[in-house]
């Protein structure tokens, strides 16, 4: 089966997903289903924006402190975060203490809220799904980057967001169900419901 594994459940994985319980579990049932609610997106968005440089478990095992740092990821509150809240946030040793990417985030949070007359963040995101998904058989075949993403950095960019490149918002279309980028023969393949 090449890049997929079959686990003691019988269901075939990728193979980053064999050695970890945590990512497996994620794998399994949130990895790429549908996200399509302003916070839900903006949490995707400022997680992946995180997690770029770092492994995805990182980010992952540090979620809920992320949660808690940034209020659960309320644009409302996080746009109104001051200097004060991000010292804090460059004290808290539970998320990653990156200055930018803090900033990125608060950022971020303002230019959420912003897009709300022009029908919000994850209208615009989810205005990138393209006319058909990837179907890669291996993982060298999943792309890291597509026309798509690199419209949506573009679009993301000129509303005022930060950390929101081509790879970065690729990553964040497969997480949200946006493409599908599931191994032909994962038992995850077509479960988001997005695609055929």
């Amino acid at each position: 089966m090449g890049d997929l594994v079959v686990g003691d459940d019988g269901l075939a994985r990728p193979a980053w997903t064999s050695q970890d319980a945590m990512l497996r579990d994620y794998y399994d049932t949130e990895w790429g289903l549908p996200v399509r609610d302003e916070r839900g997106v903006f949490e995707r968005l400022s997680l992946e924006a995180f997690q770029s440089g770092l492994s995805w478990r990182t980010i992952l095992a540090k979620r809920p402190a992320f949660r808690a740092a940034f209020a659960g990821f309320d644009p409302d509150v996080v746009a109104g975060f001051g200097d004060a809240d991000v010292e804090r946030l460059l004290g808290d040793a539970g998320i990653v203490r990156n200055r930018r990417k803090i900033d990125a985030t608060i950022g971020n949070a303002r230019a959420t809220i912003a897009l709300r007359d022009a029908g919000g963040l994850a209208e615009l995101v989810w205005a990138a799904r393209p006319a058909v998904t990837p179907a890669p058989r291996t993982a060298a075949e999943v792309p890291t980057t597509s026309p798509e993403s690199i419209a949506l950095a573009k679009t993301l960019r000129a509303a005022g967001f930060a950390h929101v490149g081509p790879t970065t918002m690729h990553a964040l279309m497969e997480a949200i169900g946006i493409v599908d980028t599931h191994l032909v023969g994962s038992h995850r393949r077509g479960s988001s419901g997005v695609w055929a």
